[in-house]
């Protein structure tokens, strides 16, 4: 089988043709943005657990796409973006019915945040195969001179979900509860199913060597590692911004997420193609010190408009580390390894979110929840080191 033939070097082309990718993943993580600022309060509030179980919770859904990244990259290879993409948003609907199944067991709080936990696990295991088959649908369109816009632009579609589900999210619960936002989960991704019969999934690529996989991770894992590094402070935003902004009264508690995915987005269009241009280490280079420097504005807010602005700061930042690291991941590889290229590397993203977010819990816990932004961006920092060492190779590679 060929693979397939790349698009002409046009941005509105490319854009058209990664357009059903891009509404498969909006639609996919509208229910994962709705659901982000009001489980902290949820659990908090509702259940009456304190920051380390909240950021379990949180954290929960990024250990299970630990486990299931890998599959997912290997499924968009074999199987097409498409079904990788498929199979997510069936996956996501289950996870809503288990949200349902926990708020039945209200009433023993310990075994509600238990099916609860399951709910998020099951739905990172959608996340997985719907940004992952997202990513490598794109990539199967084009070649590898395009791939940080693919990565830019269908990762765009993801962090628009949180722009514009967490207002969703916040008002469904205010109004309500969080059965509101259990129904909006299962619906949504059976709804978007609908669209995606016609479209065709596009051709795969030759079959994988046997020893794919070792050459993968040993072509990824140091972007990865500056991807970890960075995605602490976008843990702290994701997890622990709405916690922030109801103790302190600050109102609404969903601007640092629609802060954060707005001002990400907008750099994304117009600086999206940067890495493709200028080199991917350089761009994340850059931009992860300005993503530290707005976490860190977080911690030092007196007021909602000033962390607001540290959130878009972050988000700004954040917004070419994850395409900028990721074209250094996948330049190495063969088109026929991009979607699990993608998976390992993502899988570095995970493991952070996973093992930081409770961390992060359990120093709100000690020294108060601003001390979670100093902490992240401390931690968000160190990917500068790591991004910096990608340089010389890439220099004395040309």
């Amino acid at each position: 089988m060929s693979f397939a033939k790349p698009l002409p070097d046009q941005p509105r082309s490319l854009l058209v043709a990664l357009l059903p990718a891009m509404s498969a993943v909006l639609a996919g993580f509208l229910v994962i943005g709705a659901a982000l600022p009001v489980l902290p309060l949820h659990v908090h509030q509702d259940l009456g657990f304190g920051s380390f179980v909240v950021g379990l919770v949180a954290g929960s859904q990024f250990a299970a796409s630990v486990v299931s990244r890998v599959w997912a990259g290997s499924h968009a290879d074999t199987r097409g973006g498409k079904r990788a993409v498929t199979v997510g948003l069936v996956t996501a609907s289950i996870s809503g019915v288990l949200y349902l199944l926990s708020l039945g067991l209200e009433s023993s709080p310990s075994l509600s945040v238990a099916v609860l936990l399951l709910g998020r696990a099951v739905l990172g295991g959608a996340e997985s195969f719907v940004i992952t088959g997202g990513i490598g649908w794109g990539l199967a369109l084009t070649d590898s001179g395009h791939a940080g816009k693919v990565i830019a632009w269908v990762g765009m579609a993801m962090f628009a979900s949180l722009a514009l589900g967490g207002p969703v999210g916040v008002v469904l619960f205010s109004s309500y509860g969080f059965t509101a936002v259990s129904l909006l989960t299962i619906l949504v991704p059976m709804f978007v199913l609908l669209f995606l019969v016609r479209v065709r999934n596009p051709p795969k690529p030759l079959a994988r060597t046997e020893s794919a996989f070792g050459k993968v991770v040993g072509a990824v894992w140091l972007p990865g590692l500056g991807l970890a590094f960075s995605s602490i402070g976008y843990a702290a935003v994701l997890a622990f911004g709405s916690l922030l902004y109801d103790q302190r009264g600050w109102k609404p508690v969903w601007l640092p997420f629609t802060a954060f995915g707005v001002s990400l987005i907008f750099a994304r269009v117009f600086f999206g193609h940067l890495p493709d241009k200028f080199g991917g280490a350089k761009m994340a280079l850059i931009f992860v010190v300005v993503q530290s420097g707005g976490v860190a504005l977080m911690w030092l807010a007196p007021d909602a408009v000033v962390a607001s602005a540290g959130a878009a700061l972050a988000g700004f930042g954040y917004s070419l580390v994850y395409p900028g690291l990721g074209v250094e991941a996948v330049r190495s590889v063969t088109p026929d390894k991009r979607g699990l290229a993608m998976g390992v590397y993502t899988v570095f993203l995970d493991v952070a979110m996973a093992a930081g977010t409770p961390m992060l819990g359990l120093v709100a816990d000690g020294a108060g929840l601003g001390s979670v932004f100093l902490v992240s961006a401390g931690v968000t920092v160190l990917a500068a080191f790591v991004t910096a060492g990608l340089l010389r190779p890439a220099r004395s590679s040309d």
